[in-house]
Order: C-alpha cells, then structure tokens, then sequence
C-alpha cells in the first residue's frame, strides 16, 4: 500500500506544482507523477532534518515542504525535459 500511496502522493503534488509554476510546462504527465513522487521523498527528508517529521495532527510542516519540494524538482525537471526533448510539439 506504500507504493500505491506513492504514486497518489507525487500525482497531486506534480499537478499543484505545475499549477503553481508560471508559464506552460511541457512535461508528460508520468513523468510530472515521478517529479511529485521525488519532491514528496525530498520533503519527507527535509522535515526528518528538521524533527518535524512526527507530529501530532495534520503534519503541515512536512506537507508544505513535500509542496516546496516538488514545485523545484518539477521546476528543475521540466527544464531539463524541455533542453532534452527541445521544445517541438507533436504532430
């Protein structure tokens, strides 16, 4: 079930930070899940450095780490995405 909520995770976090992002990204949608999915295990890592890790309640420091996280890995990402793949759109 780890994995599953994984993927649930990166999913929504990838398309709030592409919804955050000024500009279009140009990113497939797994590859944003897999941008999610590392930004959530980079904020998950962040807020353990920081002891914030466990809390009682909503965690909502570590949310919006996962959150803050996952807004530079999709930035990061789609950047590299876009020098890799050039900026041609399918026909």
């Amino acid at each position: 079930m780890g994995w599953l909520w994984a993927i649930i995770v990166g999913f929504v976090l990838g398309l709030i930070a592409k919804a955050i992002l000024p500009g279009k990204q140009h990113s497939p949608l797994w590859l944003t899940t897999v941008f999610g999915i590392i930004g959530a295990v980079v904020g998950n890592w962040l807020a353990t450095q920081f002891g914030i890790n466990e809390t009682r309640g909503i965690d909502w420091g570590r949310h919006a780490l996962q959150l803050v996280a996952a807004l530079v890995v999709v930035g990061l990402g789609d950047a590299a995405y876009t020098m890799v793949r050039g900026n041609k759109r399918r026909a």
